[in-house]
């Protein structure tokens, strides 16, 4: 299996270098706007011509034309081309390609230091925040920090234009979110051995060019984001023997070299990297060829039907959402609203703080009350609940692994714990490497991805990400914490996964206290708070369900539509814990 570093290795692919340098040039930045859409990006097809903007405007002032660029270096073709209109000559060499910052969408142009007002040439600053980059390899690294740029502009014949500025991009997120499209780029677990995806990001034009980027960002591995998370089948030596091309039965021809020894399903787990990956791009079969024979030889030509099975696919959480309040796990189901389960964890021999259910509803971890102890318990929800051996003066709501093998959880906000019960449904306690989490604080609440790929946690009132790596040998580690979004989001309370990419957080912002994120820090926004009376407590989230949250009289539910209205499905409990399966 091939290395998991991030690094892009097109440097030892010379077919494919000049393909990589393109798409580090025509990368943009951007911001979001709080009524933005998680994770709504505009999809160009392939009849769709790029929309220019416009040039400089004819006599305007300096901090204008300042202005004018930034908006025009949304437009990623012919390396910013719209954006070097606002050039003198001497700024011809301006590098587009040395870094993309991405902006939120206020910015400022202004003066640094007086001017005189009959002066050809000033110095024009460009304020901001920077959400993070874009990088060569696709994916983006958040990093929200005030940002400032200066510019040295000129005057010549009545007209500004910029004669020195530094390399790199600044755009807007609303220029982003026309200019560009999210893909998923395909990787594996290595443990697992099933394709995983990983968020990307690519120019939506030219459209012919797509597939040979797509390919480009498979080249550069798994994102910095899951470093040891991820693996690729692709080694490192692994190239293009020609460029991408379209077979007269109209297949798209990848004809890949030096894959290294690969056995059966080592061939059919690279097969469905690339073939999941194209699929992205609009890409419905592909030729797949190792030195110019069938990588499967069963089957020359494939479409994601051939390879769907090996995605790792999270299990839909269909059952019944749960509530925990005055010490027992309840029911939430259609008319009946609250039903208090029949087992130990409902029938009020257990003292319930919150609990979580495995992802197909059959087992239930609980943490339950003994005076002013926490403990760990495991059972089904009919039958009695086994002591884990795991306690502590503290204990974050539970979370399961996608397979429901695994049970984790936070002792005294300071130790990520994870149970594992055998066949038989006994515990066995099991360690987690959580140091690069734990050192930022006092961890409140964590969340297991229902992919298996990441954690999110709440560490400190602060919102953050990481990825979940997990060797052959059964080591566990988080790795790669990112913080997301935080001077937008305000104190964080708790968190939850709505998708694979994207989670829900609740806060004590008083004008915003539902803020729904994407995964590596892009996207954000706030969920309407109409009929939630703040400060709020909890949170329940999951694929194609409606979130729940804890207010000040119980629990709401919201699922959107027209009124974009929380309607509350129990009320007098404000200390309720809702949950999903998982």
């Amino acid at each position: 299996m091939s290395d998991t570093s991030p690094t892009p290795r097109s440097a030892r692919r010379p077919l494919l270098l000049v393909l990589l340098l393109v798409l580090a040039g025509l990368a943009g930045c951007a911001s979001v706007p709080e009524s933005s859409p998680v994770q709504v990006l505009r999809r160009v097809g392939d009849g769709d011509a790029p929309v220019l903007p416009p040039g400089p405007a004819e006599g305007s002032n300096a901090l204008d034309l300042v202005r004018g660029f930034v908006y025009a270096s949304g437009s990623s073709p012919d390396r910013h081309g719209a954006a070097r209109r606002f050039l003198a000559p001497e700024a011809a060499d301006w590098d587009d390609g040395t870094g993309v910052t991405v902006l939120s969408e206020e910015f400022d142009t202004v003066y640094p230091t007086s001017v005189d007002p009959e002066a050809d040439m000033r110095t024009v600053r460009i304020r901001g925040t920077a959400l993070g980059k874009l990088t060569p390899g696709g994916w983006f690294e958040a990093s929200q920090a005030p940002v400032q740029i200066d510019v040295n502009v000129v005057r010549r014949d009545g007209q500004w234009r910029i004669a020195r500025l530094p390399g790199g991009v600044l755009v807007r997120m609303s220029d982003f979110r026309v200019n560009y499209r999210t893909v998923k780029t395909w990787f594996v677990d290595p443990v697992r051995r099933v394709a995983v995806p990983d968020l990307r990001y690519l120019p939506s034009t030219p459209a012919r060019a797509q597939a040979a980027r797509a390919m480009e960002l498979l080249f550069a591995g798994p994102s910095a984001a899951l470093q040891g998370a991820a693996s690729s089948m692709l080694v490192t030596n692994a190239q293009l023997r020609s460029n991408v091309a379209t077979s007269p039965e109209g297949s798209l021809i990848v004809d890949l070299t030096q894959v290294g020894d690969l056995d059966e399903g080592g061939r059919r787990l690279l097969a469905a990297q690339v073939v999941l990956s194209l699929a992205e791009v609009s890409v419905g079969r592909v030729r797949l060829l190792a030195d110019g024979a069938p990588l499967l030889p069963s089957r020359p030509d494939l479409t994601r039907d051939d390879v769907v099975s090996l995605i790792a696919e999270p299990v839909p959480a269909t059952a019944p959402a749960l509530v925990v309040y005055n010490g027992r796990v309840h029911q939430l189901n259609g008319a009946q609203l609250d039903t208090a389960l029949p087992g130990q964890v409902g029938n009020g021999e257990l003292a319930v703080q919150s609990a979580a259910a495995s992802p197909d509803g059959r087992r239930i971890a609980v943490v339950a009350a003994e005076g002013a102890r926490r403990r760990l318990l495991i059972g089904g929800t009919e039958g009695p609940a086994v002591p884990t051996g795991l306690g502590g003066a503290t204990m974050a709501r539970p979370s399961w692994t996608p397979t429901g093998s695994e049970a984790w959880t936070v002792v005294d906000s300071s130790t990520v714990a994870r149970v594992v019960p055998d066949a038989d449904g006994n515990p066995r306690l099991a360690a987690v490497d959580a140091t690069e989490l734990t050192r930022l604080g006092p961890v409140q609440d964590l969340r297991l991805s229902r992919d298996g790929l990441r954690v999110a946690a709440v560490v400190r009132g602060g919102l953050y990400a990481a990825a979940l790596a997990r060797s052959p040998d059964g080591d566990v580690t988080i790795r790669n914490v990112r913080a997301l979004r935080p001077a937008d989001i305000g104190d964080v309370v708790a968190v939850d996964w709505r998708a694979a990419e994207t989670v829900v957080a609740v806060s004590r912002r008083a004008d915003g206290p539902v803020s729904q994120v994407s995964v590596d820090g892009l996207s954000w926004e706030l969920l309407p708070g109409s009929n939630l009376t703040p400060p709020l407590r909890a949170v329940a989230a999951a694929p194609n369900r409606p979130v729940l949250v804890t207010d000040q009289s119980g629990v709401w539910s919201f699922a959107g539509g027209e009124l974009e209205t929380w309607r509350q499905v129990v009320g007098g409990v404000p200390d309720a814990v809702p949950l999903y399966p998982g």
